[in-house]
């Protein structure tokens, strides 16, 4: 999990490095400047949001290419038909169009919901899951699934990641701009290299900084959608799903674009903790358990 965590990061770093490039370019070598924030503005807006909405629409196509995920059109037999079942009957109680559903090979327990929308998702359980689990237990990690897709998480966490890009990308380049100054006498002028070696640092000190907010978020959003799990599979099945994942707590083999949305993450302490996509099964299983009995009624959208 620490190598999935390093390349996401570095994933993130490197998109932030490749915009001081493209900045000095344009600034150097075709005379395009920014000269002024409302300029920044726009142009760090664009390139912030830009690569998280084209992530966003290529989601589910991206998730059934890195994964193999096989789409069930026509059930094969009784698991598959089950799994369609259920995923169908969910979708209707959470109120959300039928998601695409679909098995993908792999050891361990896991499943994952990704999708551009509410209305046009996919959810995929793991060879491992169908496996091991029992049909109470795979229900609620459908459930689960379905709650991330009614709540909107994969719009949300593009969003997300689109403010904090943008924010990164002004705030590294006005900061670069005052410490260049000081340290040149606040002569007027073309910037140095100085600069953008400052701001080349900034951006990998600001993005780790937005990381570490959104797995903030994501792990904010594994609670939500452990309740609304609950909500459409019964609490006790939640927890029991819970369980059993936190017995066979292993390594998660999901690629890197799909893994936040994964119901199983992995295991932090210190500054990696920061860095998780999902909080400890201890503490989602005891929010659950402490959970008032309201909490786990009604609808999955709250």
């Amino acid at each position: 999990m620490f190598k999935r965590i390093a390349l996401f990061l570095a994933t993130n770093l490197a998109v932030l490095a490749l915009l001081s490039i493209v900045m000095a370019v344009l600034q150097n070598v075709f005379g395009i400047t920014l000269g002024n924030n409302g300029q920044l503005l726009v142009f760090a807006t664009v390139f912030g949001f830009g690569g998280s909405l084209i992530s966003l629409l290529i989601s589910k196509w991206m998730a059934k290419r890195t994964t193999g995920a096989h789409v069930i059109d026509q059930p094969r037999n009784e698991s598959e038909q089950w799994l369609v079942a259920t995923v169908r009957r969910q979708a209707e109680a959470a109120g959300i169009k039928m998601p695409e559903v679909a098995i993908y090979d792999a050891p361990e327990i896991n499943a994952f919901a990704t999708g551009p929308s509410r209305n046009n998702s996919l959810v995929a359980v793991s060879t491992g899951l169908l496996r091991a689990m029992n049909r109470d237990e795979a229900e609620a990690v459908l459930a689960h699934e379905v709650s991330h897709v009614a709540n909107g998480d994969m719009v949300t966490m593009a969003l997300i990641q689109g403010v904090l890009n943008t924010f990164v990308i002004v705030l590294a380049r006005v900061v670069g701009r005052v410490v260049d100054g000081y340290l040149n006498g606040n002569r007027d002028g073309a910037p140095g290299f100085g600069y953008y070696v400052i701001v080349f640092v900034l951006d990998m000190v600001f993005g780790l900084f937005a990381s570490m907010i959104a797995m903030w978020f994501s792990r904010y959003r594994e609670f939500r959608a452990d309740a609304g799990g609950a909500r459409l599979a019964g609490r006790d099945k939640m927890v029991a799903a819970l369980e059993r994942l936190s017995q066979t707590y292993g390594e998660s083999t999901l690629p890197k674009q799909v893994a936040a949305f994964g119901i199983s993450g992995g295991v932090g302490h210190g500054l990696k903790k920061l860095l998780m996509s999902h909080p400890p099964l201890a503490e989602r299983i005891q929010a659950l358990r402490n959970a008032p009995v309201e909490a786990v009624r009604g609808r999955v959208v709250t």
